[in-house]
């Protein structure tokens, strides 16, 4: 149990012990407020919710710069959050005391966030906001986590960021497009549905042109601009095998007999013969074979495996298949983020129905 004491000067100090048996005191004016302190402290003691009355005085920055120094992530992923930090988190809330961070406020920023940044970003910021402060509470330094309950700003629907180019744009504008050097890696992603790093990273003993079939077993990553290997792909069901359709076969072999692996093994490589960089690649190559092919400048890269995914729904390939090649773990992601209602399949939907009329009123 607590007790309260006056000083000499005449106020009074509320001492208890902490959960570790440490002495704690806090002076006040009356007597009055250090008994309502002491009866708040000996509650939360009871309940397990204690918090030091100095706890919150670290800065979030300062905590935060622990918080990212003690997680076990990925390169990629450390190297992103990071930035994200560093460049939207910390300017707002890098000096404040984790204590004086209100609910309100934190609303107020991610409000003010929407001005500049996208949804998706803004999410990411929240995130790492939450988490730092989340953590905080478990060591026990505020009480409860002021981002709780933050209205988010609504995610973007997929079709409003993805878009597809069809067959006929692929064989008969892009692909004729796209220099010869780099022909077979924007093939090899529209046909197998590849993502970046996959293709970035492939090396000719995970190709077996004769099976037609490629093996993703490995991924190149990139943190400041500095490209490596990883032996592994995002998940369990993206270590995966692919089937090679002809023309990918076909880009495949051209390419082996043209373009020198780089030092690494690599397919795919610059004129120098280093790894490929996606930001440099965008640049250089992709953008202007868009101009060149006269197809929408903000068509992606990774839109060509949107477009893959797709094109398999749309011909009636099974679900799970398609989720397996894509190397997805549930279908809903199949189905929820790389399938697109298509104007030939509306008009398969409708024709089902074409020879129903409605029937004549009986009255």
């Amino acid at each position: 149990m607590g007790f309260v004491r006056k000083t000499p000067a005449g106020r009074h100090r509320a001492c208890w012990r902490d959960p570790a048996g440490d002495q704690k005191s806090k002076t006040f004016r009356t007597k009055k407020e250090a008994n309502a302190f002491l009866a708040e402290v000996e509650s939360a003691l009871n309940r397990g919710t204690y918090v030091a009355p100095d706890a919150g005085r670290l800065h979030f920055g300062d905590y935060a710069a622990t918080w990212l120094a003690n997680r076990n992530d990925e390169k990629a992923t450390a190297a992103r959050d990071a930035s994200i930090m560093r460049n939207h988190v910390v300017p707002r809330w890098g000096t404040v005391p984790l204590a004086k961070i209100e609910h309100s406020a934190v609303q107020g920023w991610i409000t003010s966030l929407g001005e500049r940044l996208s949804p998706a970003t803004i999410r990411e910021c929240y995130r790492l906001t939450s988490g730092v402060l989340r953590t905080a509470v478990r060591d026990r330094l505020i009480g409860f986590n002021p981002c709780e309950g933050v209205r988010l700003p609504p995610r973007r629907r997929m079709d409003t960021d993805e878009l597809v180019i069809t067959r006929p744009e692929l064989f008969g504008k892009l692909l004729p497009a796209v220099p010869n050097r780099y022909r077979a890696l924007v093939a090899l992603a529209a046909g197998t549905g590849l993502r970046w790093g996959e293709c970035a990273g492939l090396r000719w003993d995970a190709v077996d042109l004769d099976a037609a079939v490629v093996r993703v077993v490995r991924v190149a990553e990139e943190v400041s601009g500095h490209v490596t290997l990883k032996p592994y792909p995002k998940s369990r069901a993206g270590r995966r095998t692919v089937p090679l359709p002809p023309f990918v076969v076909q880009a495949l072999t051209d390419h082996r007999h043209t373009v020198e692996p780089g030092d690494d093994g690599l397919i795919f490589v610059t004129r120098t013969g280093e790894a490929l960089r996606r930001g440099t690649f965008r640049a250089r190559v992709w953008k202007p074979s868009l101009h060149r092919a006269g197809l929408p400048i903000g068509l992606r890269f990774h839109d060509l495996r949107h477009s893959y995914a797709t094109w398999l729904v749309s011909d009636g390939v099974p679900i799970n298949d398609v989720a397996k090649v894509m190397g997805h773990e549930q279908t809903s992601t199949t189905l929820n983020r790389y399938t697109h209602s298509t104007s030939e399949r509306d008009r398969r939907v409708l024709a089902s129905f074409a020879a129903f009329p409605l029937p004549p009123d009986q009255h």
